[in-house]
């Protein structure tokens, strides 16, 4: 009798701490460190198409078939560490760090790679990416000194993507959102330091 009391007892606490609020399900918090992989909920804000307004032309690059096979064969798994700063150097030299800012890992693909040619480097605009893409995307947030790691990454290649706020003090009569990316490779363990930075002229 008074284990059934115990037990229901027990199970009604349990369910209203739930209730309450006391676990949150979202696994990223702005300036945490932690890492996840891609939600539903997420994939709503998030368009790896076009992640700033430095894109140099209108013209619309379309996208390669996106290569199922070549993704199902990522691991989803891992124990690596990627771990560094984001920051822009301006014209006179000082640091700009990208404070509390969303930042991207997106495995090296054909599909990828595409876009970092013809997107990142090319500066031209790329049309929408594949929903499916967001399945493989891993993110987090920096902290407010630019900041940011991803834990339990999968060994491979990565593109680390994030953005910087700059305004006047890079040159521009605007705030403008500069996109910062950069290709890192990581073992089946360990850490890798990442200075994920942009200089501008």
């Amino acid at each position: 009798m008074m284990e059934i009391r115990y037990f229901r007892l027990l199970s009604a606490f349990l369910i209203a701490f739930f209730l309450s609020g006391c676990v949150h399900q979202e696994l990223v918090l702005p300036g945490s460190g932690v890492s996840s992989w891609s939600t539903q909920e997420e994939n709503a804000t998030v368009d790896v198409s076009d992640l700033n307004t430095t894109v140099q032309t209108e013209e619309t690059v379309e996208r390669i078939p996106f290569p199922v096979d070549e993704y199902n064969r990522l691991a989803r798994t891992g124990s690596a560490t990627i771990r560094g700063s984001i920051y822009l150097v301006s014209p006179t030299g000082e640091r700009i760090y990208g404070r509390q800012t969303r930042l991207y890992l997106n495995p090296v693909t054909s599909y990828s790679r595409q876009w970092y040619q013809a997107s990142y480097l090319g500066g031209r605009k790329m049309a929408k990416a594949d929903p499916r893409l967001f399945n493989y995307l891993k993110f987090t947030t920096s902290d407010k000194n630019g900041h940011f790691a991803f834990y339990g990454v999968p060994a491979g290649s990565y593109y680390v993507i994030g953005v910087v706020r700059c305004g006047t003090e890079c040159g521009y009569d605007t705030p403008q959102n500069i996109r910062v990316a950069k290709e890192v490779r990581v073992g089946s363990g360990g850490t890798v330091d990442v200075d994920l930075s942009k200089t501008l002229n």
